[in-house]
């Protein structure tokens, strides 16, 4: 990670423009926030982050307000800027999202043909494979990240991309995905449940792969949901009053 900070330290002061120091702190950020190297609940300083991105605090503040409107962040008028804690109400609303996104994801692609993407996702099933039967929990959970995301492009639709990039910021996805595949058995069985549905793409059964993959993304959800701390809602309801 200091390699990336220094880097978009260096770039944002070789960047004269305001628009592009901000755009520098809101990528940065946002990648933080989303790999979960800044922890949900944790205060965001605009003093500390103009000073190490060598930036004024106008570009940061800017960023922040942008970060909030994403959903990665709150801002406290007089009290601070927080990163957002998630309750399982705006979880559960979010993954009822992604499951409509991803289900029509896979009847686009099952209605393509052997394209590109398919390719990638036999691939990606095969290590999966590998993943799992290693119990490398690490690994399987960034090729479970990598074979959504080439369903996604897959459907080859721009508006459907868009949306579905918005919403995985906000479900900050990559820390969510490791507490899902924490369930005992889920890695084995979200496995099955990709090769389920890239049968029936290579199919061209659309009906059925929207159906199945809607399937797997309410499984997920599950598993996540048994898998969060109990006081998820007392943190978030905590959190407003401070």
């Amino acid at each position: 990670m200091e390699h990336s900070v220094e880097h978009a330290v260096e770039h944002a002061k070789r960047e004269p423009k305001s628009g592009s120091m901000q755009a520098t702190v809101i990528a940065e950020m946002r990648r933080r926030i989303i790999k979960g190297d800044v922890e949900p609940g944790s205060s965001v300083s605009e003093t500390a982050l103009a000073d190490e991105f060598g930036v004024s605090r106008t570009p940061v503040r800017e960023a922040l307000k942008q970060l909030q409107t994403e959903g990665l962040v709150e801002i406290r008028p007089r009290v601070g800027t927080f990163v957002t804690i998630p309750s399982r109400r705006e979880i559960t609303e979010l993954f009822e999202m992604k499951e409509l996104i991803e289900g029509a994801a896979a009847r686009l692609l099952a209605q393509r043909g052997r394209v590109p993407e398919i390719d990638s996702l036999e691939q990606n099933l095969r290590e999966a494979d590998a993943a799992v039967e290693q119990d490398d929990r690490e690994r399987y959970a960034a090729l479970v990240q990598e074979f959504h995301d080439l369903l996604i492009v897959g459907s080859d639709n721009g508006k459907l991309q868009a949306h579905y990039r918005i919403l995985m910021n906000q479900l900050a996805y990559s820390r969510l995905v490791n507490t899902s595949l924490s369930q005992p058995g889920r890695a084995i069985q979200s496995d099955r449940e990709h090769h389920l549905v890239l049968e029936l793409i290579l199919a061209k059964d659309g009906d059925s792969a929207e159906r199945v993959m809607r399937e797997h993304v309410r499984a997920s959800r599950s598993a996540l949901l048994a898998g969060l701390p109990v006081d998820v809602q007392r943190k978030k309801a905590g959190a407003a009053r401070s």
